[in-house]
């Protein structure tokens, strides 16, 4: 595989999104199938639902808990590069969503100190310190695929080698091995199909964490 043979797809998730992180997992079994490689990058459920007056209160409730997770890897990036992004992911990913732990501070720790960052980055979740740069990032990301969706957005490559934006793919089990790879090249080729923009049913299973 040379750098010239490798693909990037860009990929915004809000950690706490269930939805993101299966997309997620499906994107680390595609790096090892094809020639890709995934930029991890940060949205905000928070920030996207701000000002919204018709949501129901246990989303209003989950959404105040989002703004601690997305704040911290936002300044873990800040502080210490965007490769950290992948691994912290994975860190606070698999404690909220496969373990089902608590989405608090010592939660934020343990992942932090998992990722090989300090623990004490996990101050960065009750100040606004960073808010600039996270609304930054969300907008990187949604103004590529619209204000109509949510989290996972992923930027692939296109017909003419510029990347495009879909909200997606929305997925459960995470596919693996072969079935990755097939979903994968079944992205690109609509992402190469100009004035392509949707394909949807309605979900009848929930996330499946394994």
């Amino acid at each position: 595989m040379t750098a010239e043979e490798t693909k990037t797809a860009d990929f915004w998730f809000d950690p706490l999104c269930p939805w993101a992180w299966m997309t997620s997992r499906w994107m680390l079994e595609v790096e090892q199938i094809r020639p890709v490689r995934t930029r991890w990058h940060v949205m905000s459920l928070a920030v996207l639902n701000q000002g919204r007056e018709d949501l129901p209160e246990q989303y209003r409730e989950f959404l105040e808990q989002a703004w601690g997770p997305v704040r911290v890897c936002i300044a873990a990036a800040a502080q210490h590069g965007d490769d950290v992004l992948g691994p912290l992911y994975t860190a606070l990913g698999t404690r909220f969503h496969n373990q089902g732990l608590p989405r608090d501070r010592a939660t934020i720790e343990d992942a932090l100190e998992e990722a090989g960052l300090p623990r004490e980055l996990a101050d960065a979740a009750d100040t606004d310190e960073y808010d600039d740069a996270l609304r930054a990032s969300h907008k990187e990301g949604i103004t590529l695929v619209g204000e109509d969706v949510g989290t996972p957005v992923i930027a692939v490559p296109g017909a003419d080698g510029e990347q495009v934006a879909f909200f997606g793919p929305v997925v459960t089990p995470i596919p693996r091995g072969d079935a990755a790879g097939r979903l994968w090249d079944g992205t690109l080729l609509v992402a190469g199909t100009p004035g392509f923009y949707e394909i949807k049913r309605t979900r009848t299973q929930g996330p499946v964490f394994d």
